[in-house]
């Protein structure tokens, strides 16, 4: 649980849950693109095991972390450290995961989940 706490530290640099996007990849920032007040947070990303990278579609920056169940056979979201992704039955690769997607949730219910 703690990288899904990190993440959601994280995700007051400029994220917001809202409208849908296809495709969760994430995109790698080079040194010269993150601003100056945030490289504190890109070196304790980087220190943690993270990868700082641009939020997709935003100019906001988040750190993605691994998560150690990725592509894990999940029946809901208990079973993940991330999301358990509903069409594949596995837990995601990393968190956070953008975009929409059908998940599971704590109690096996499929839902649609959008992350922007």
């Amino acid at each position: 649980m703690s990288a899904i706490r990190h993440a959601m530290t994280v995700l007051v640099l400029g994220m917001a849950l809202a409208g849908c996007e296809e495709d969760a990849g994430q995109t790698a920032a080079a040194a010269s693109d993150v601003p100056a007040l945030l490289s504190p947070q890109r070196a304790a990303c980087e220190r943690s095991g993270g990868q700082w990278g641009r939020v997709p579609g935003r100019d906001a920056f988040v750190c993605y972390s691994q998560t150690r169940d990725a592509n894990k056979r999940c029946e809901t979201a208990r079973d993940c450290e991330g999301l358990c992704l509903a069409r594949s039955r596995t837990c995601a690769p990393q968190v956070p995961f953008f975009g929409c997607h059908e998940i599971l949730a704590a109690n096996g219910a499929r839902q649609t989940l959008c992350t922007e």
